[in-house]
């Protein structure tokens, strides 16, 4: 596995996934829209950008001949999802479709994994989830990522393909400017007090980005490969009131976190992973989750003293 080919590398997870991969014996190609002279992946890490979808794509498939192609890149939000669905559609189903085509056309011995969401779940009638259970998902951006884990499948059983589907669960990590474990922080740093959208009781299972990226390699290089699907999360459940607390303390701030009662459209109650497919092929996840917050209110407090 020579040739690695990372779309999105300039984006949260795609940043991790490149650097994972990177070392002697591998060779990584990233892909984004973003330019160059701002993406800094690493030494040795090849880079093209380029807007997806495009013709050039085609190019940088045929030249570089990946054996391992990692697609990360799509929107990832449930909000812009529920406001733009059209442009989510296309950024997620319409772009996976074509990433998967011309590896069929260009590179058809090339392993592919897309990065899927545990927003296909929706509200699980059980925990933990396994991939087993029924997919219900509850906003554009859940039934976008069902649809592309569909077209895996296809391109798996109909042209051989060898391609899978990981659903990520809660990712963190310092260098992700949106979500709840960044916004607890910017909301606290920046007004001194925090309130926050829901009851405090959902939970998730939250992930580091390291792990994600570990588990990803992982599935990469050993999985069948045959159109699956593999939940990648600790198998850890912890309560947003739990994760507020644990952000404020390593923030030094003696502030309790408040609550508006109201559950944001799109967004599930509870959520804990069975992580047993991935688990069998060795995984275990190396950062406890108050050492990935500490490591992101760290991060936090610096980005904003320079602000």
């Amino acid at each position: 596995m020579k040739n690695v080919l990372v779309t999105g590398a300039a984006g949260f997870l795609g940043r991790y996934i490149v650097r994972e991969f990177a070392d002697a014996e591998t060779t990584v190609m990233g892909v984004d829209v973003i330019d160059p002279e701002a993406v800094a992946l690493g030494d040795g890490v090849l880079y093209e950008q380029i807007a997806l979808p495009s013709d050039e794509f085609d190019r940088v498939v045929a030249e570089f001949v990946p054996q391992i192609c990692i697609h990360c890149a799509g929107r990832a939000s449930v909000a812009l999802s529920m406001q733009d669905p059209l442009t989510d559609f296309g950024d997620s189903v319409g772009l996976t479709f074509q990433t998967l085509d011309t590896l069929r056309r260009l590179a058809p011995a090339c392993r592919f994994v897309f990065l899927s969401s545990a927003a296909v779940y929706g509200n699980p009638p059980s925990l933990p989830v396994l991939e087993s259970h029924p997919i219900a998902p509850l906003s554009p951006y859940g039934y976008h990522k069902r649809q592309c884990e569909l077209l895996v499948e296809e391109f798996a059983k109909v042209f051989g393909l060898r391609a899978l589907a990981v659903r990520i669960f809660s990712a963190y990590g310092f260098g992700l400017r949106r979500q709840v474990v960044w916004d607890i922080c910017d909301r606290a740093l920046r007004n001194g007090h925090l309130r926050l959208r829901g009851t405090g009781t959902e939970s998730r299972d939250f992930v580091h980005a390291r792990d994600v990226a570990k588990a990803i390699s992982l599935l990469a290089r050993n999985a069948p490969a045959e159109g699956e699907v593999y939940n990648v999360a600790t198998g850890q459940e912890s309560t947003i009131d739990e994760v507020a607390r644990e952000l404020l303390l390593s923030l030094g701030m003696n502030i309790q976190p408040e609550f508006d009662g109201v559950r944001p459209p799109g967004d599930p109650a509870n959520w804990r992973a069975d992580i047993s497919r991935l688990t069998a092929f060795g995984f275990e996840p190396s950062v406890p989750l108050e050492v990935g917050l500490a490591e992101v209110a760290q991060w936090c407090v610096s980005t904003h003293l320079v602000q």
